[in-house]
């Protein structure tokens, strides 16, 4: 019989993918859902989820900032995330609580360390340390094309920020390394296909995530660092 005053185990959950994949979509459904099944949620996003993280978060993205070179901006994402680990994420998952973030480390693996030719095992590394080892219990990957994302992100008066107006080569390349990251890691991926439909996405998601809950003793080795990235 399971004791009911015992205190339930905290989560990590990172939505990632391309811009454009409907990744602040499926966020908001699985924070509706979960809260209503009664769970405490802490919803948040990358970069920013904490004040210096949204200061930052307008530093990288937005245009007219000056010039940022891939160095420089592979460590403004590490540092916004630092912040992210220490002052929310973990602090939520020790009270039990379950955190759904809106991009998490593999962005920075895939962008930085990928697209702007950094090195995936580089930016791993920069992104470990910054974490103290943090990763998430589950990564859903919603895989979008460059042409989809590019179409989803501009409908109406919908106008790009820094990244998402890079050329869509560069999305291609995104694409490309986080497929790689999920073919590495299958243990906490959940991979599907940003065209399906919105509700249909919802559902897998929820029933991958009340396994995850169900499972004994999960989260015990969210400090393990991730491995076999390659090096592109």
């Amino acid at each position: 019989m399971t004791d009911s005053s015992a205190p339930l185990p905290g989560l990590f959950i990172a939505f990632e993918g391309g811009d454009g994949a409907g990744k602040s979509t499926q966020a908001a459904l699985l924070t509706q859902a979960l809260s209503d099944a009664g769970r405490t949620v802490v919803r948040t996003r990358e970069p920013g989820g904490t004040p210096v993280g949204e200061k930052l978060r307008s530093l990288v993205l937005e245009h007219g900032q000056g010039e940022i070179d891939a160095k420089t901006e592979a460590l403004i994402f590490a540092a916004a995330r630092a912040a992210h680990a220490v002052q929310v994420i973990s602090p939520a998952i020790a009270r039990g609580e379950i955190v759904i973030s809106d991009r998490y480390a593999d962005s920075s693996i895939a962008y930085q360390g990928a697209g702007r030719g950094l090195g995936t095992e580089a930016i791993l590394q920069l992104n470990d340390w910054a974490t103290s080892g943090l990763w998430p219990d589950l990564t859903v990957l919603l895989d979008v094309t460059p042409a989809d994302g590019r179409e989803r992100r501009t409908a109406g008066d919908a106008a790009e920020d820094r990244m998402e107006s890079e050329p869509d080569d560069f999305h291609a390349t995104i694409r490309t390394a986080f497929l790689a990251l999920a073919a590495a890691h299958p243990e906490r991926y959940l991979v599907l296909p940003a065209r399906d439909a919105i509700a249909e996405l919802a559902q897998a998601i929820e029933q991958q995530v009340h396994t995850l809950l169900a499972a004994p003793g999960n989260g015990t080795e969210r400090s393990s660092t991730p491995q076999g990235v390659g090096s592109a």
